[in-house]
């Protein structure tokens, strides 16, 4: 397994409120954790970094290596994150602060996942890249509901609005996943600064093209900065080699 992680404030803003990093566990166990934070100028780069950083301390105090573990780690671990940013944004200071959460951890041959908001989780695996993720957000309920077509969707004025974020009020309803991981797959994880300005495709030829894992994530960066880089820019790309090395 290679993975590489790059961030980047993008054309249009001055401050970038994305976060990601990477936390390995005493039973040797990684977890990513990707943030894309919303509030005042300043509230949105610390609800993202904090939320990262109380998550990945608390799983690297861990020994789980399992993926029903990891589930009930998610359900206490996020709710509480979830509960911290609410308390700490009611201060006038952080006003309105919260952030989008990816978490996703490698247990053998299965990635676990809790989604929250409107960045992304994708599989790429043979000719085809595949959103495992769906948003939380006020379009993508139209869209569900059949009130909006996809071409309505991508270019709705309301298309920033989520309906769900750590640092909300009412307890969260993470979406979990799980998925099992062959030889040759890719993981993609994003910000939506990447998704909102590149298509599916233009993600699957980049990173299934014959380049390094981080020249890939570079690529991903300068595509999505080429056509307007309106957000900040993160990508998390996950390499699943070979079936013996996971």
């Amino acid at each position: 397994m290679e993975i590489s992680l790059l961030t980047d404030v993008g054309q249009k803003r001055t401050n970038n409120q994305d976060y990601v990093n990477l936390f390995v566990n005493r039973a040797g166990r990684t977890m990513i954790i990707l943030a894309d934070g919303m509030g005042g100028h300043r509230a949105g780069n610390i609800a993202s970094e904090m939320a990262v950083t109380d998550l990945g301390v608390a799983w690297v105090d861990t020994q789980i290596d399992t993926v029903n573990e990891v589930r009930e780690w998610f359900a206490h671990h996020l709710e509480v994150e979830n509960q911290k940013i609410y308390q700490m944004g009611r201060d006038e200071a952080y006003k309105g602060m919260g952030t989008t959460l990816e978490a996703l951890a490698i247990i053998d041959h299965q990635a676990i996942y809790a989604h929250i908001g409107d960045s992304r989780i994708g599989l790429i695996r043979g000719e085809e890249y595949r959103q495992l993720t769906s948003d939380h957000s006020l379009v993508n309920e139209l869209l569900k509901a059949g009130q909006l077509t996809p071409e309505e969707a991508e270019a709705h004025p309301q298309k920033n609005i989520i309906t769900q974020s750590i640092g909300q009020k009412d307890e969260i309803q993470p979406d979990l996943g799980i998925v099992s991981l062959e030889a040759g797959d890719y993981l993609v994880m994003n910000s939506d600064g990447l998704t909102n300005m590149i298509s599916g495709s233009e993600i699957y030829d980049i990173v299934t093209s014959d380049i390094s894992l981080d020249d890939k994530a570079a690529t991903l960066v300068r595509f999505a900065n080429n056509a307007g880089g309106l957000d900040n820019i993160t990508v998390a790309l996950v390499s699943i080699e070979e079936e013996a090395a996971l």
